[in-house]
């Protein structure tokens, strides 16, 4: 097939492969791109809403919806997987807020982000390869269904 008749996220996944094909690199992704999302996630989460009568997360729901909406268009079925990830990431987000308190939520959604990035760092090292969001920004938000299809394949299922 060729890729300049492929569908948009083929090509996408063409792209970040390019950049992701040494496996030790690819099993740190597979850890650290949704440890990154999930922080993304809790660090919205944090910010104040602005006004009274919304609560933290509002901020993290709004980031949600509109990055799920992108997925959903390149992809119906990582769309329905990345709805499901983002529900569990607000559950947990919210879990903690009331476990934990904003503070402490703040405080590990920064430490995840941090180790989760040099992870993700080591692993291009590793590669010998620059990061693909280097190049081009989008690929910020395709890494987590990069990870996601690579599930989606593992169980047979059709992205």
């Amino acid at each position: 097939m060729d890729i300049r008749s492929a569908r948009p996220l083929d090509r996408y996944f063409a792209g970040y492969s390019g950049d992701h094909s040494n496996a030790t690199n690819q099993a740190i992704h597979v850890v650290a791109v949704p440890a990154i999302l999930w922080s993304a996630i809790a660090l919205l989460w944090c910010v104040p809403p602005l006004l009274p009568w919304f609560q933290h997360g509002i901020w993290a729901a709004l980031a949600m919806f509109g990055t799920w909406a992108y997925y959903n268009r390149l992809s119906r079925p990582l769309g329905i997987g990345m709805l499901m990830l983002f529900f569990v990431a607000g559950c947990i987000c919210r879990l903690l807020e009331d476990r934990l308190g904003i503070p402490l939520l703040l405080r590990i959604g920064i430490g995840v982000f941090v180790l989760a990035w040099i992870a993700q760092f080591i692993g291009h090292r590793i590669e010998g390869r620059r990061p693909s969001f280097l190049t081009d920004l989008t690929y910020l938000l395709i890494g987590p269904i990069w990870v996601l299809a690579k599930l989606y394949r593992q169980f047979g299922w059709r992205y």
